[in-house]
């Protein structure tokens, strides 16, 4: 029942709450192991997604007054969110643990929410994913924006639940699978949920960030949205083709009215307006689709390189 559990923070400039951030965790993991749930030698892994600030001399400071229960890594620069949750799993594969937990640096999940996970985990469950209950923290703009991309990706068929979130307990099992994929451009919220190992739902309120701003911006957002299309589903080419054969179809019929019009009515086919918006349509409707087929190839291209998803700069196991 006493299992070795590993808690992934994924941070790029968070000096101003990590310190507080971990020993939060701390008092998490001397809770849960005073329960009985976890042993003794539990810990926390930070990544330092390559930050400008004084992050990893706070993690370094850490490990030195909390020794092993602190460990971590450090990338040579910043390779994005997803690619450190991924450095951080595998890294607590290596190192050794049961199950593992991903959790923001700045705490607006919450961290209580941690032992229901340990629970799931001992009845069974080799994943098990937090859903927010709202996104009452959220800006218009993103809230709204989330909750177009996953009725977006369940039209896919992706069907990843709404409001899911990069808070989750994964097993070693699935910890093992994960090392499997070697693909540059994993999307973990997918890939958890399409593995196919026994899930569990634990749904969480998110707290005010205290300290410190996101490190996601619209850009950020909008390339992990893409990302995730384009690696979980070929449909938008579909779309694409589908959309070709319209247009044809389309352009047929115009064709046919207007050689009614001249040959049976003996008029002059009008709508002049009508073509140049035409015109102005099927163009953008082309630059689109080829933009979508750029992501894909951008998506074998990054592949096809084979270069590693990150570097480490420095490590403290």
């Amino acid at each position: 029942m006493n299992s070795r559990l590993a808690i992934i923070i994924p941070c790029y400039n968070e000096e101003l709450v990590v310190k507080s951030t971990v020993e939060t965790l701390l008092g998490v993991l001397d809770k849960i192991t005073s329960n009985g749930k976890i042993s003794e030698d539990s810990y926390i892994y930070l990544v330092d997604d390559g930050s400008k600030d004084n992050t990893w001399n706070i993690i370094e400071e850490l490990r030195a007054t909390y020794g092993e229960r602190v460990k971590g890594a450090k990338f040579i620069h910043n390779y994005g969110n997803q690619k450190a949750l991924i450095a951080g799993l595998l890294g607590v594969r290596e190192i050794g643990c049961d199950c593992a937990v991903s959790i923001d640096a700045d705490l607006q999940q919450d961290e209580n929410i941690i032992e229901t996970f340990v629970d799931e985990f001992h009845k069974g469950a080799d994943i098990v994913s937090g859903i927010r209950n709202d996104r009452k923290t959220d800006s218009f703009f993103k809230k709204h924006s989330a909750l177009c991309f996953y009725k977006f990706m369940n039209i896919l068929g992706v069907k990843i639940p709404p409001n899911h979130s990069d808070f989750r307990l994964v097993s070693k099992k699935a910890l093992d699978i994960l090392e499997m994929y070697k693909e540059e451009g994993l999307f973990l919220r997918g890939f958890f949920h399409e593995m196919g190992l026994k899930t569990a739902y634990v749904h969480f309120n998110v707290k005010p960030r205290k300290l410190g701003s996101s490190k996601f911006n619209v850009f950020s957002l909008t390339s992990l949205a893409l990302n995730g299309i384009t690696a979980f589903s070929i449909v938008p080419l579909r779309i694409i083709a589908v959309c070709g054969f319209l247009t044809m179809l389309g352009s047929f019929l115009l064709a046919l009215e207007v050689m009614f019009e001249k040959y049976v009515m003996h008029s002059a086919p009008a709508g002049w307006a009508t073509l140049v918006i035409l015109l102005a349509f099927f163009g953008g409707l082309q630059i689109f689709c080829l933009g979508i087929i750029g992501e894909y190839l951008g998506q074998i291209f990054n592949e096809v390189k084979a270069r590693p998803r990150y570097i480490k700069e420095k490590e403290l196991n």
